[in-house]
C-alpha cells in the first residue's frame, strides 16, 4: 500500500476536475450561444444542472483513477491508466467541438468513441479494482444521455 493514500485521491480528483473546469471556462461564450439558439431536443434538462453533474462525475472518475494508480503495479493498470487519459482528453474536447464549433454531427461521432473509450475503461479497470469501475457506470449512462441530446441537436439544427 502506498503513502499517502488521500493524497492521491485529492490529486486525482482535482487534476479530473480542472480538465472539467477548463473545458466547461474554454466553451463559456460557446454554451451561451447554444442556450439562446440552439433548438433542443426533448427531455433536455436545465442549463444549470450539467455543471452539477458533471462535477459529480468528475469527482467520481477521480477517486476511480486513484484507485487504479493506487493498485499494485500491472499491465492492467498500466493500461488503465491510459485509458483514463485518453477518455478525458475526448471528453475535453467534445466540448469545444460541441459548444464552441458547433459541428454537431463529428461531436455526436467524437461522442460515440468517447463512449466506446468508457466502456474500455470500466472493463479494463474491472480488472484491477471492480469498484473504481463501478464508479464510472454513471458517467457512462450519462454520455449515453449526452449523446441522445447530441443526436436530437445535429437532427434539430
Amino acid at each position: 500500500m502506498k503513502k499517502h493514500k488521500w493524497l492521491s485521491y485529492v490529486l486525482w480528483i482535482l487534476f479530473t476536475e480542472g480538465v472539467g473546469f477548463l473545458s466547461g471556462w474554454l466553451t463559456r461564450e460557446g454554451s451561451q450561444l447554444y442556450s439562446q439558439t440552439i433548438v433542443k431536443p426533448p427531455l433536455s434538462p436545465p442549463a444549470i444542472v450539467f455543471p452539477i453533474v458533471w462535477a459529480i462525475l468528475f469527482v467520481l472518475m477521480g477517486i476511480g483513477a486513484a484507485r487504479i494508480y493506487l493498485a499494485e503495479p500491472s499491465p492492467e493498470r498500466t493500461r488503465g491508466l491510459r485509458i483514463f487519459l485518453l477518455q478525458l482528453a475526448f471528453n475535453f474536447f467534445w466540448s469545444i467541438l460541441f459548444f464552441n464549433f458547433q459541428v454537431f454531427g463529428i461531436a455526436l461521432i467524437w461522442l460515440l468513441i468517447l463512449w466506446g473509450l468508457i466502456l474500455w475503461m470500466i472493463f479494463t479497470f474491472r480488472q484491477v479494482d471492480p469498484l473504481a469501475a463501478w464508479l464510472q457506470v454513471p458517467y457512462l449512462l450519462w454520455v449515453s444521455f449526452a449523446a441522445y441530446l447530441n443526436f436530437g441537436v445535429w437532427r434539430l439544427n
